[in-house]
């Protein structure tokens, strides 16, 4: 394989492919996703073993790094226990469906520009079609069968809430998804991943003169459109289940979730769903925000091939490893949330946040086509100036006044089952009560006699 001029792949590009480099990019794309999912699963347990002070895996292959291909051998050998009740069909295709839409998510996915495979021009990208991202959207919305699916045919009472749980939530966290990428449709002007990438090249050579470097960056979109940034970042956690998010494996509370009742294999193909899709998420944001494959712009100001050929892959790589650590590191550091709170936040902040940046985004760019420079920056100035207005003095919402403990106590219906108050204050035990009133000064005409400051503690 010879290296090729850098080169931005087009639509026609791909159907100009014959079959057979169809297919080595088909099993080229599998091996990725595969060594990608055993890489993750162990830079999961020693970033995070690292992080919790302990050696992590450290026994199978040089320092460890063998243990998850030991783990992925072991799991198709292990004893298959499928519950009497079980809907034999749909308990079978329910992993099936997780596993092959996270497979095929990444069809549309581009590691690199044009290059030479065998003498025949191909891009390193499987397939592209105009309307690429919401093939991805598509996919991810058809693995919500999986898992409703598993937990429905399990029939068991943990996995069907587990199942319910998590469906809803990545419905609502798949909102708020699609409307951050909206940002980009508006911005880059089309939905091609391939051609998202080179809306985002800007100019990459950095011009030399007198005084000295003037380097031009990269048009990033994560710096353009930050809050669509921030926001997709939030939301691909929630969409893959994964911890603060994983409510719908709390162990706490459903044990294992949806997949509770599956083992061997099955339970193999729902492990390496979750772990592809997040990578497909880290893939998909490195392509929306992050410049794709193309390298970062200090290192292109002053390595003009930096974005040839099989180099793309590069960066294209350590970019998704970047975003996979963002994974690792939230769920060592953040607590689960509740799950009210989650939902709360979805539909609440997120999606209303995504629908103001949208509509002020669509703002600028009519203003930009219809209006001189300086009243175009007068009236962003001004909006901006009454979105923060607003917020500052928008009118809290009327609290009620908190209740003592005596007091939420006393208007519980006669006869009611004790549960905690809704600020999750344990009420102290009989045995507490009775030691607080020992230990209260007694009442003696009126007033009280204290214990003198000065008395030994044998004696109080």
């Amino acid at each position: 394989m010879i290296l090729a001029e850098a080169q931005d792949p087009t639509l026609q590009t791909f159907e100009n492919d014959v079959w057979w480099i169809v297919l080595i990019k088909l099993l080229g794309v599998f091996v990725i996703l595969l060594l990608l999912t055993l890489f993750t699963i162990n830079y999961e347990r020693k970033v995070v073993a690292r992080m919790a002070v302990r050696p992590g895996p450290n026994q199978v292959g040089p320092k460890g790094w063998l243990q998850s291909l030991s783990d992925g051998i072991k799991l198709p050998f292990k004893e298959e226990i499928i519950p009497i009740t079980a809907d034999k069909v749909v308990y079978f295709i329910a992993p099936v469906i997780s596993a092959t839409t996270a497979f095929t998510a990444f069809a549309v996915i581009p590691f690199g520009p044009v290059v030479s495979i065998f003498g025949h021009q191909t891009a390193l990208q499987l397939t592209d079609v105009p309307v690429s991202v919401l093939v991805l959207l598509a996919c991810s919305s058809m693995a919500v069968y999986g898992v409703v699916l598993a937990g429905w045919a399990s029939g068991s009472t943990y996995p069907l809430l587990g199942g319910l749980r998590s469906s809803a939530q990545m419905i609502s966290y798949e909102v708020a998804m699609g409307l951050s990428i909206v940002a980009v449709f508006m911005t880059a002007g089309t939905m091609s991943t391939s051609q998202i990438v080179k809306a985002q090249a800007g100019n990459e050579q950095s011009s030399i003169d007198i005084l000295g470097w003037h380097p031009t960056p990269p048009s990033w979109y994560a710096v353009l459109l930050l809050p669509s940034f921030i926001i997709y970042a939030i939301s691909a956690v929630g969409e893959t289940n994964r911890a603060p998010f994983d409510l719908p494996e709390a162990e706490s509370e459903l044990v294992g979730g949806f997949h509770t009742e599956y083992s061997s294999f099955k339970f193999a193909l729902f492990f390496l769903a979750e772990y592809i899709n997040m990578i497909t998420v880290s893939a998909l944001c490195t392509t929306l925000f992050l410049g794709g494959w193309r390298a970062p712009w200090p290192i292109t100001a002053f390595w003009s091939d930096a974005n040839s050929g099989w180099f793309a892959l590069i960066w294209w790589l350590l970019k998704v490893l970047i975003l996979l650590f963002g994974f690792i590191w939230l769920r060592a550091t953040l607590p689960r949330l509740r799950y009210d709170q989650f939902m709360r936040f979805g539909w609440k902040i997120l999606i209303p946040v995504n629908l103001v940046w949208i509509l002020f985004l669509a703002g600028v760019r009519v203003l930009n086509n219809e209006t001189s420079d300086r009243n175009k920056w007068l009236i962003i100035g001004g909006v901006v100036i009454a979105v923060v207005l607003v917020a500052v003095f928008w009118p809290s919402g009327r609290k009620e006044p908190v209740k003592s403990l005596e007091e939420q106590l006393a208007a519980r219906p006669p006869g009611s089952f004790p549960v905690p108050p809704l600020d999750l204050q344990v009420p102290p035990s009989p045995r507490a009560r009775r030691a607080v009133a020992e230990r209260e000064p007694a009442t003696v005409g009126g007033g009280t006699t204290e214990t003198p400051d000065d008395t030994p503690d044998e004696e109080v």
